[in-house]
């Protein structure tokens, strides 16, 4: 999905090369660095050693592995599903990214919410993007968050909510549930890429 401007603007993705200071500091420069790209058409199976979560602790669940864009299960969601995306470099905010990794991290946000209604059978989610300290960015990395919204009314649960920008009921991602997860969101990314080819829309 990157241009061919992409190449020109951002060096391929190297995992011999040696990180920046922000990059051996940065989470997620250091999950980003970890896992080299896929063919999110043709994702690896959850038993692949270059998706294998533990090689990193807490360990990382990836869904999309490009040469420009990441993205991987939250490690305290707020509710199941809670994916992160950014892009590879290290990026602070969203007016640091350039013009290519801002058009494929649209692109993929679209295709990551079909894929996330789809693996979760949860219809209505938030993207939410924060940048800086006051406006509730806890990683120096700009991302995304995708967060499937449950219908909390139709359980029951009348008292039980969350809120966005960080604030709401989090909980450890459980390890076992992400790798089951994970796997059925890249296979959902897969499908929303074939059937939007056989369309003409990507």
């Amino acid at each position: 999905m990157a241009s061919d401007e992409d190449s020109k603007i951002i060096p391929p993705f190297d995992p011999g090369a040696i990180p920046s200071e922000n990059e051996t500091q940065c989470p997620f420069c250091v999950i980003s660095n970890s896992f080299n790209p896929f063919d999110p058409s043709h994702p690896p199976p959850s038993t692949s050693p270059s998706i294998d979560p533990t090689k990193l602790s807490p360990p990382s669940f990836i869904i999309l592995s490009t040469p420009t864009l990441i993205a991987f299960l939250d490690i305290m969601p707020l509710s199941p599903g809670h994916l992160l995306l950014c892009p590879r470099a290290h990026r602070p905010k969203l007016t640091d990214v350039t013009p290519d990794e801002a058009s494929s991290l649209g692109a993929y946000l679209r295709i990551l919410s079909a894929a996330l209604v789809r693996a979760t059978g949860v219809p209505d989610w938030n993207v939410v993007q924060n940048n800086g300290a006051a406006a509730a960015q806890v990683v120096g990395h700009v991302h995304y968050h995708l967060i499937p919204r449950p219908e909390i009314r139709a359980s029951g649960r009348f008292r039980e909510s969350f809120t966005m920008f960080g604030r709401g009921v989090r909980e450890d991602l459980d390890d076992e549930e992400g790798v089951v997860l994970a796997e059925r969101l890249r296979g959902c990314v897969a499908e929303v890429i074939e059937e939007e080819g056989r369309r003409g829309r990507l």
